[in-house]
């Protein structure tokens, strides 16, 4: 696992940086050369990385675990896998879903086939990129400057309330949670703690767990939930909940869809926020580029920095039917029932794929490549991709233009275990006081 960013990584010109302040390379002890470490006389790739998970680098493309999970690391194969037919969503909770009543419709994340694609068919158009820019935008500065005012006016904050308060504005306009009682926020932070328990009957804990959670899910319910289908059912809107309710999903049901767009849209976005701004802080060249750049530049380097760094390390598939994955000594087969994890940090650094130096920052890369399959693939890609990337960069490119903004320590970093996701914790940012006020 990372050491709270004080491992001497390197960014896209070969320097690392601690406590927001920008460092040569080699604080670790190695040579450093043309971005390559040298150790015991060979080279070896440097990752820009700061989200290690700290996995030795795969050497085959799919493998299969000690549970008899297969493993697959290649982009190709994992693309190919998410894209095609005869698996469905596995992990993510699924779990617990499944445990629902057979009357109660599944969030839209929990469904596969006929029923998803129609239900996707009929909702894309509240996420492309026309409408983004067109109905999001001006809500995205607005929400950025109120998250900036409350940093100018104390001199310093956390930057993880501040993102957490700019996904959470702005996830809450695209879903129609605009009615809510004061304390979505605070609720939200409750619903979706750093460290998870398992609900369950047979132990203290357990019952611990199972409760605070259900009050959690009544808590959204009568704050937040409802006082928006209430005022959606009296007067429609032009967004999810209006659909929801169009199609005679229950409140149970809508409760489910906001939940899972909030741990979507406003958790992963939040992290992605803090990771991008600590490789700018600690990376001199790639911070000037992207204060210089214009709006497609800068939303390149945001694809390039969640290509190296998905905010989710693992997508799990459960095959419903035989599937092939390709191996070097040929193909192996997925049995119906058994289980596929897709690493997404392994499969976005396929130099096959992406290119040379793959866990270096290249910019330049994401015209062909993109954020790779950090948004997922296939029926099931994240439909908010351009809200996430166009709101991160809404903020930081306004943070950023503040002067004399600067990180105040190193970060620390953590993990879910379920997702793989990263959580970056510790990140404060501060201004002069020439700069408050």
């Amino acid at each position: 696992m990372a050491k709270d960013g004080q491992d001497g990584r390197v960014g896209r010109d070969g320097r690392g940086g601690q406590d927001g302040q920008d460092a040569p390379g080699g604080q670790d002890g190695r040579d450093r050369r043309d971005g390559r470490d040298v150790q015991d006389g060979r080279d070896a790739p440097v990752s820009a990385r700061k989200a290690d998970r700290g996995r030795a680098r795969p050497t085959c493309p799919v493998d299969r675990a000690a549970d008899g999970t297969w493993q697959v690391h290649d982009f190709a194969v994992a693309r190919a896998l998410l894209r095609g037919p005869g698996t469905v969503q596995a992990g993510l909770g699924v779990e617990t879903v499944e445990k629902l009543p057979p009357r109660v419709r599944r969030p839209v994340l929990y469904r596969d086939g006929p029923e998803h694609r129609e239900h996707r068919r009929q909702t894309t158009r509240y996420f492309t990129p026309r409408r983004v820019d067109e109905h999001y935008r001006e809500l995205m500065v607005r929400i950025a400057e109120e998250q900036l005012a409350v940093l100018r006016a104390a001199g310093e904050a956390p930057l993880s309330d501040l993102a957490f308060g700019l996904a959470v504005g702005v996830v809450s306009e695209v879903v129609g949670l605009r009615y809510s009682r004061p304390g979505l926020r605070r609720r939200l932070e409750r619903f979706f703690p750093e460290k998870f328990g398992e609900p369950g009957l047979t132990s203290v804990r357990g019952l611990y767990w199972l409760v605070r959670q259900n009050t959690n899910w009544l808590r959204i319910h009568l704050a937040d939930v409802r006082p928006a289908v209430r005022a959606h059912r009296g007067r429609a809107h032009d967004d999810l909940i209006s659909h929801l309710i169009a199609e005679g999903c229950s409140d149970v049901e809508i409760l489910g869809e906001c939940l899972t767009f909030a741990a979507a849209g406003m958790v992963t976005t939040r992290e992605f926020v803090c990771l991008a701004a600590w490789h700018l802080f600690t990376d001199a060249g790639l911070r000037a580029h992207y204060r210089s750049a214009d709006e497609a530049e800068r939303l390149a380097v945001l694809q390039e920095l969640l290509r190296l760094e998905p905010v989710i390390g693992r997508l799990r598939r459960r095959a419903t039917e035989p599937v092939e994955l390709p191996c070097p000594d040929g193909p192996v087969t997925v049995c119906p029932g058994e289980y596929v994890e897709v690493h997404l940090d392994d499969a976005n650094a396929d130099p096959k794929a992406v290119g040379e130096d793959p866990l270096l920052v290249r910019p330049e890369r994401a015209e062909a490549v993109g954020a790779g399959l950090s948004f997922g693939d296939g029926p099931h890609r994240c439909p908010g991709a351009h809200i996430a990337l166009l709101e991160t960069d809404v903020f930081l490119s306004r943070l950023f233009a503040l002067d004399g903004v600067r990180m105040n320590g190193a970060p620390r970093v953590a993990f879910q275990e379920a997702i793989d996701g990263y959580e970056i914790r510790g990140l404060t940012v501060a201004l002069p006081r020439a700069g408050r006020g």
